[in-house]
Formats: C-alpha cells, structure tokens, sequence
C-alpha cells in the first residue's frame, strides 16, 4: 500500500478512491470530468470499498472531486452498446425478471453498507447530487452540504422509479408528501431547503465544507465506540417499534452498557 498525505490509499479504481487516517475512511468519487457520473464498474468499487475497511474506521466519509458530488447515472447505460464488458440496460430489460431482479440487487450494495450499525457515515456533498448521486447521498447517515448543493430525483421524469435504495430515507427524512412532490417533479432541492427539511444536517459555504466534515467527524469520535454503536442500533429501529417496545429496547441497551462499563460484559 501507498500513502496519499496523511493517509493510507487502500485501492484506486473504477472511479473509486478509499483512504483511511486512523478511525477515519474516505471514500471519494474520482472522475470529475464527468461529474462523477456513475455506472456498474464505480457500484462494484463502492461495494469493494465496504468490505475493504479496517476494523479500526469508525466514520467513514463520501465525497465527490470537483465541482459535482456525483450527476447520476452515466447516460451511457442506456445506449445500445451500454459500457464496455456490461449489459446495456436495454439488454437487461429483455432478460428475465429473475435476472434484472439479482442485477439490480447487486447494484444496491453499493449503497446499502452505508448504515452498517459500527460505523457512521458523512455524505460531503457539493454541487449536483442527481438520481443515483442523491441516492448515494440518501445512503449515508449524515449529510453536510455547500451551499451550492443540488439534490434532484431524476428517475421519474426519465419513465423509472429510484431503485438504489433511497426511496426509504428520503420519507424517513422528509415525510410521504414531499418526497412525492419531489420524487414526481424531478426539481431541485437547494441547500436552505435541503437543511430546513433535515435532508442535510449541515449546509455552509463551498469553502468550508471540508473543514465542516473533519470537525463533525471530530464530534462523533469523541464519543466511545461501543456507546455511538448501541445509540445508532436503537434510533434505527425506533421506527419499526411501538412507544413501548422503543423503552424496552432502550432499557435493554442502557443495561448493556452499565455492565461494560462495570466490566461485567461477556
């Protein structure tokens, strides 16, 4: 392995760069020449970048270089030649619906490791985050976005449906009715209305979203592990629990902890 500054470079490929500085990933978009337009070769790296992280990274970061978080799908999957080595999506549309059901599976991967309950995952999102990049924004935990940010959910306007998994956070964020409106009109959410909503958690000038990630990453390590695992564990479930179910969780969890820290764990 190499080392790009301070950080150790674990791969670089497909348009996929992962780094780690001790409890810290980053896992950045590298072609901005096409504003970080996606395709099946950058899903496979970013499932790559999920199960290459050390044991010891506890935030993880995603961002984009250049001017884009990411502008969506590369336009080139719907050609007839498709990308070079993959199925064109017209080719995919007259396979079986097993087979489009396990692609579009394995494409989701690279956006569901995100929540993974030991880690806590930033989206630094600048510029146009579209379609599929507004899905992978959706993906992480925690979005902080410059004041330039343009979400849009494209999909609908093209004749498809959001099938990249983020469909679930974005009602979880903002409610039924905006996301509809959202999702049905393919406008843009700018960063006032993106941190209004709680689709960003923090939106600040271009110029300083990097140093907004590095103190929010700051913030969440200062925490010990164990107790930022167990927190993140009960808030995703509250919304599947009843009022009672969530205060026996919590009891059980708070439980958990007194004995860690009593060291009586198993």
């Amino acid at each position: 392995m190499t080392t790009l500054d301070d950080s150790e470079l674990v791969f670089d490929k497909d348009g996929v760069r992962l780094t780690v500085e001790d409890a810290v990933a980053t896992v950045t978009l590298t072609n901005p020449a096409k504003r970080n337009a996606q395709s099946p070769a950058l899903w496979r790296a970013l499932t790559e970048a999920g199960r290459s992280l050390p044991g010891s990274v506890r935030v993880v970061v995603l961002r984009g270089e250049g001017k884009s978080f990411s502008a969506g799908l590369d336009r080139q999957a719907f050609t007839p030649e498709g990308f070079d080595g993959e199925p064109s999506f017209l080719e995919m549309a007259r396979g079986s619906e097993e087979d489009l059901d396990a692609l579009i599976a394995e494409y989701q991967e690279a956006f569901t490791w995100w929540r993974r309950s030991d880690i806590v995952s930033i989206a630094a999102v600048q510029g146009h985050a579209i379609g599929a990049g507004f899905q992978l924004a959706l993906a992480c935990d925690l979005r902080v976005v410059a004041d330039d940010v343009q979400f849009a959910m494209r999909e609908t306007s093209l004749g498809l449906v959001p099938d990249l998994t983020g469909t679930h956070p974005l009602v979880s964020l903002v409610g039924y009715a905006r996301a509809l409106e959202i999702c049905a009109t393919g406008r843009f959410v700018h960063a006032e209305e993106a941190e209004r909503t709680g689709l960003a958690n923090i939106a600040v000038p271009a110029a300083e979203l990097d140093a907004a990630v590095r103190d929010l990453s700051a913030a969440l390590l200062a925490a010990p592990r164990s107790a930022v695992i167990e927190t993140k564990a009960l808030l995703q479930g509250a919304q599947g629990r009843s009022y009672e179910e969530q205060r026996t969780a919590e009891r059980a969890a708070q439980a958990r902890r007194l004995r860690d820290l009593a060291g009586l764990g198993d």
